[in-house]
């Protein structure tokens, strides 16, 4: 595919093997084929690496983020569940959305957290409302930890962060559905990744094993969530679909 962008003619023309289409630059076609190639791009040269929060690295896209806080502060989560911590920045910011609204507790779980990443989080001023599980998402006992965690609480928000293969995030779907309450969502992160296994630093497997696989597979046999991403609270402009992550990747349960 090659993009051929016109700024005097202001048009966005599209050309492949086969055909040709030229749309007006200033359109929502032209928005959403740039923001590809800029969600491509920005993986190369490593974007999502440049943004903390509260004093921690996030990796995650500053929309993906306001989206997230949409969504949260529309649910109103006593719980919000991350696979995945990294080095903590995200776990901070549920957290901070969570002290904003007088409540919930954050729960973060991975497989190894190195005893420095430990300590910023448990040392941070937002640690109160984090709970740190160190263990394989996917086996029985974590999910077991998780869910005298969790105790009553409700609503349960979950968000899928950790290992972004296929059949990881598969069995990470299937564990923690059930734990989503009514109304609330399972959101899978980096579906992304068939879009860019062919730009620097990615991998050809990427195209077919990654997270959006997995979503898609799993929205075919569980009609209790409905597969859509969460409409905007507020739009107007002609766009509808997000610049992100996270595409195919947004679940609530009915």
């Amino acid at each position: 595919m090659k993009l051929v962008i016109d700024t005097v003619a202001r048009t966005l023309t599209r050309q492949d093997e086969v055909s040709e289409t030229t749309v007006g630059l200033f359109t929502k076609e032209a928005f959403e084929a740039i923001s590809l190639e800029w969600i491509r791009i920005g993986y190369s040269v490593a974007y999502y690496h440049t943004f903390s929060w509260f004093g921690l690295p996030i990796l995650q896209l500053p929309e993906d983020l306001v989206r997230m806080q949409e969504l949260i502060y529309h649910v109103k989560p006593q719980v919000i569940i991350e696979t995945g911590v990294f080095q903590g920045g995200s776990l901070l910011f549920y957290a901070s959305l969570l002290e904003a609204l007088g409540q919930g507790q954050v729960i973060g779980i991975d497989l190894e957290i190195p005893s420095w990443v430990r300590h910023n989080i448990e040392t941070h001023p937002l640690s109160a409302r984090i709970s740190l599980i160190e263990g394989s998402s996917v086996e029985t006992s974590t999910l077991e930890r998780v869910k005298r965690a969790i105790g009553p609480a409700a609503p349960v928000l979950v968000i899928l962060d950790s290992d972004h293969t296929k059949r990881h995030v598969a069995a990470e779907l299937e564990l923690y559905a059930p734990l989503i309450t009514k109304g609330s969502w399972l959101v899978v992160a980096d579906g992304y990744m068939k879009d860019i296994s062919d730009v620097p630093r990615a991998l050809p497997e990427f195209k077919t094993d990654n997270p959006f696989e997995a979503a898609r597979e799993f929205a075919m046999h569980h009609p209790e969530f409905v597969h859509a991403q969460p409409k905007w609270l507020c739009n107007d402009s002609p766009l509808t679909e997000n610049v992100t992550y996270f595409p195919g990747g947004w679940f609530q349960r009915t």
